[in-house]
């Protein structure tokens, strides 16, 4: 017997998702949505076409909504399912997902939004207790109705926040911030993750809000929703986005570029075909590449990027899950995307920036002068950022040793241009 579940974008049913008796998936747009020429498509790699989709074809966006490696495991297991089905893991999970989308049982229309739905809030007890349970039920998969789903390899949970108390939110309210406890077995992670963070917003660059919290001894990072807006009469609005896979066609698990994963050959291509102002993003792409750089984050894959479709896009979203993972030696440093056929920062050069210029479609004094300002940006502001941080249960040493790793960076990052 075939299974389906109705695909709704603010309200509207926009197709179906169906897994047929081999498990096979299919998608299709609803004739309705087909019908209205505004009716946008759910992504690049998914144009309106009255033929269904394969499995193939609609499996990475998808399957790209999903939690990932160890989190997807951990999450199947609490909801008793495969960890290798897309549609029963979306029949559980897909109910607030990243973007505009809902995944709903065949049948069930969306709630509708109300200004005051009473979420419940979480006291000390209740957030020790959800960070307690998020290495054993992702995303609290299952619990008291949740479905909530978020991709990333990393734990976390989707929240509302209520008057500045975080809530959980109750079924198919749309969430507002996304609540990351920290790694467990690296140090320091909320104090990193913030750090990087508050700094590429303080250079001048577009990022999701961050704010790093304590409770009783623990620390988490609570990280405002960029695909979420606050209509006049205070409902809380998705917003559509999709990350670059999903944009590309890309399967989750194939995210890094060296096992077949987008380029950033692939990630420019795909701004000056889908962004409406190409220029410009492509512009912030080029400064999130060098950022990506400096600050050591080794992990920006092509899951790490987004697109966003609000009423000024499609624009490359704010940036995201930014990491220095060069702070960690177990981690590799090696870039989940090569810069010009470079793996580290230790390998740039002058013929490696070139050849990124070629990749990415620009000329290399704009990319020289772009390294110049903003590894100039980081030195002079990293310090701050990192003291503006401190605050009593963080981690002051750490996020002093993360300011000077990044201007040390900085400063090597500037010479690669004339090596």
């Amino acid at each position: 017997m075939t299974r389906a579940l109705d695909i709704w974008w603010d309200g509207q049913l926009a197709g179906q998702l169906t897994q047929d008796d081999h498990g096979e998936l299919g998608f299709a747009y609803a004739a309705e949505w087909l019908e209205r020429e505004s009716a946008p498509a759910l992504s690049a790699s998914l144009p309106k076409r009255a033929d269904p989709y394969s499995r193939r074809a609609c499996r990475p966006f998808f399957g790209g909504l999903l939690p990932e490696e160890g989190q997807r495991d951990a999450a199947a297991r609490a909801l008793g399912v495969s960890p290798q089905n897309d549609f029963a893991l979306l029949e559980r999970l897909g109910g607030d997902v990243a973007g505009a989308l809902q995944l709903l049982p065949h049948g069930k229309t969306p709630t509708a939004p109300v200004s005051d739905p009473r979420p419940e809030p979480l006291d000390e007890a209740g957030l020790i207790r959800v960070l307690d349970a998020l290495p054993v039920r992702p995303l609290l998969a299952g619990e008291r109705g949740l479905r909530l789903s978020l991709a990333g390899a990393q734990s976390k949970v989707p929240v509302v926040l209520v008057n500045g108390v975080i809530a959980l939110p109750v079924p198919d309210q749309p969430t507002t911030h996304i609540l990351k406890p920290p790694i467990q077995r690296f140090a320091a992670t909320t104090e990193n993750e913030a750090f990087v963070m508050r700094l590429v917003g303080a250079i001048g660059h577009d990022a999701a809000s961050a704010e790093p919290r304590v409770v009783r001894d623990r620390t988490f990072l609570l990280v405002e929703r960029y695909d979420r807006s606050v209509s006049a009469n205070g409902n809380i609005l998705r917003i559509h986005q999709e990350d670059f896979c999903q944009a590309l066609g890309v399967p989750p698990e194939t995210k890094y570029a060296n096992e077949g994963g987008p380029t950033f050959k692939d990630c420019f291509e795909l701004i000056r075909r889908v962004a409406a102002r190409p220029a410009g993003d492509v512009l912030k792409l080029l400064d999130a590449v060098i950022f990506n750089l400096i600050a050591g984050n080794a992990d920006a894959h092509g899951k790490n990027f987004s697109l966003l479709y609000d009423d000024h896009g499609p624009r490359l979203a704010p940036l995201y899950d930014l990491l220095a993972t060069v702070a960690y030696p177990e981690l590799s440093p090696k870039l989940a995307m090569k810069i010009g056929k470079r793996a580290t920062l230790a390998e740039m050069d002058a013929s490696g920036w070139a050849a990124f210029a070629v990749d990415a479609g620009l000329g290399l004094p704009l990319v020289r002068r772009r390294i110049a300002e903003i590894s100039d940006g980081v030195k002079s502001a990293a310090r701050d950022v990192a003291q503006a941080l401190v605050r009593p249960g963080l981690d002051e040493a750490a996020l002093l040793r993360f300011a000077g790793l990044v201007r040390d960076r900085a400063g090597r990052c500037a010479l690669t241009v004339q090596k």
